[in-house]
């Protein structure tokens, strides 16, 4: 099967079964957003939704956030990953809102990855789901799906998976993509054991041919 065609099979069966998927990060708004996904880096949605609550409401603002020590929010986030450096890559990223952007979450690539904790797939999370922008964040569900299903190939790194899927995703629908990888990944095709037989994508699929080939050589 040709990539285009891999693609647009892809996208339709996306389209019909999952017609809304989401980022599973709770929030209100784009500060909460933003110190969500920079606590989800290495560890669960589950686990972050659990903490932010009582972090949201005790420093609802990039101004009550930046008045605060790095060893008072650890306290609030010492059960995820990674506490340490993600306490102090909060209330510096809070400090810069307030000092370089007039309290405002940026809406641009290179504006957000000049905050602490923030890199590119972070900052591609924001663009898109802040400001619906033709962003594709590439986290580790993304980067495995792409390669499984055949939508990239012998992809190296993130970078070259989203410089690959954003060529041939269309741009409105790039956004809802990155939520639709994510997902798949998550409850379908996972890290260890992909569950194939409850998945739509077969007929599409490189590594679903690939291994059933291979069971019927065998």
């Amino acid at each position: 099967m040709r990539k285009k065609e891999r693609f647009e099979n892809v996208i339709d069966w996306f389209q019909k079964n999952m017609p809304i998927a989401e980022t599973e990060l709770h929030y209100n708004n784009a500060f909460e957003l933003l110190i969500a996904v920079i606590l989800s880096a290495q560890c669960t949605d589950k686990r972050v939704n659990m903490i932010t609550p009582r972090l949201f409401k005790d420093f609802p603002t990039p101004e009550a956030l930046a008045a605060s020590t790095p060893e008072v929010i650890f306290e609030y986030i010492r059960s995820i990953s990674y506490p340490n450096n993600k306490a102090k890559h909060l209330v510096g990223m809070a400090r810069m809102l307030v000092n370089d952007f007039n309290s405002e979450v940026p809406d641009t690539l290179e504006k957000l990855i000049k905050l602490p904790g923030v890199g590119r797939k972070t900052a591609n999370v924001i663009q898109s789901v802040v400001y619906n922008k033709a962003a594709m964040a590439v986290d580790t569900h993304v980067f495995r799906v792409s390669n499984r299903i055949g939508l990239t190939t012998n992809s190296k790194n993130p970078l070259v998976t989203e410089l690959e899927l954003t060529k041939y995703i269309p741009k409105g629908l790039i956004p809802i993509a990155h939520h639709w990888l994510i997902l798949h990944g998550r409850y379908v095709c996972q890290a260890r054991t992909p569950k194939c037989d409850q998945c739509g994508l077969r007929p599409f699929c490189k590594y679903y041919s690939d291994s059933h080939k291979l069971e019927k050589d065998s």
